[in-house]
């Protein structure tokens, strides 16, 4: 499906990051023209070399509340996909105030402008926003159970959250058009696992025959959705006029234990790479929490914009491995 053509420049904040990059792609390939604003404190030039000499993309290398212009730059798109935002657990528990204030600061300052310029927005938030849930699949309406303050593992949930709050308060209040999408673990070709995310991590590791280092028992379970799925699903949420004002699930609901995600890692590269079990405590931080299942229902996706991811996990660890 591709977006519903307009002359203007669609904005993709966070679109030097690992999704942002792919969406860029795609809506390049989609005959749009895209104005990527990125501070790179997490995304790199590297993730839009493919299209780096189109014409019809502008980077600016900013943070959004530091952008001279940000009115102008939305005034003139016709759509905006809100990806910017603090990445990966151990960016998140090693660095509490920069997550605070990049989800918060970042956010509050693109709602403002797009309210102001009348211009759609979707917002990308995150699984995490479940929190504690005890629910073998979590659904949209699901009341939601943070753990506590002392905990600064909880920080990155509660401020995506509050900017749900802050996305919908806008709709309700100032008319602004948005939608806003719970990610689950996205996954594909140049994704790192710099900021803590386990299945590059893995991959690396088979690679280079170091141990896979697996945190807590490994019991934990999880769905991981390749990047191209997750993608569609966004360009068709954008083009869903009944999805303004709804929260929606976006991820796959194939869910593998940790250990059997290292096992098969390994089984597919051919690694001789072991499996080292690391306490939540030596890799993260003291009294780390971490959920031990995250399953979404997609029930709601499909039925809005009739798609739901299905790209195997098995086929996932071989694009990842075939990218090298």
């Amino acid at each position: 499906m591709q977006l519903d053509t307009d002359s203007r420049p669609v904005v993709v904040t966070g679109g030097a990051g690992f999704i942002g990059s792919h969406l860029v792609e795609r809506l390049l390939s989609d005959g749009h023209s895209v104005t990527v604003i990125d501070d790179f404190s997490t995304g790199n030039l590297r993730n839009l070399a493919s299209v780096a000499g189109d014409p019809r993309l502008r980077v600016i290398s900013s943070k959004v509340s530091e952008l001279e212009g940000l009115n102008r730059v939305i005034e003139d798109a016709s759509y905006v996909f809100h990806l910017a935002a603090a990445v990966g657990v151990e960016l998140v528990v090693r660095s509490p105030i920069r997550t605070i204030e990049t989800n918060l600061r970042e956010t509050e300052v693109l709602l403002a402008a797009a309210c102001q310029a009348k211009v759609p927005v979707l917002f990308a938030s995150t699984s995490e926003v479940y929190g504690k849930s005890q629910r073998t699949e979590f659904e949209e309406t699901d009341d939601l159970l943070i753990g506590p303050p002392t905990l600064g593992r909880w920080s990155y949930a509660c401020s995506k959250l509050m900017d749900e709050f802050l996305a919908l308060a806008y709709l309700q209040e100032r008319g602004l058009s948005v939608t806003i999408v719970r990610l689950f673990n996205t996954v594909g070709p140049r994704q790192t696992g710099q900021f803590g995310m386990v299945l590059p991590r893995f991959i690396d590791a088979a690679r280079s025959g170091r141990a896979l280092r697996v945190y807590g028992d490994g019991q934990q379970t999880r769905c991981f959705c390749y990047v191209g799925d997750t993608i569609e699903s966004l360009i068709r949420l954008r083009n869903c006029p009944g999805g303004i004002g709804e929260i929606f699930n976006v991820g796959s609901d194939e869910s593998v234990t940790i250990l059997e995600l290292a096992d098969r890692v390994r089984a597919f590269s051919g690694s001789p790479s072991g499996v080292e079990f690391i306490p939540y405590e030596t890799a993260l931080a003291p009294g780390f929490e971490d959920m031990r299942h995250r399953k979404p229902s997609l029930k709601k996706l499909e039925h809005f914009v009739q798609f739901r991811p299905r790209t195997s996990l098995d086929s996932i660890i071989g694009k990842m491995l075939a990218a090298g």
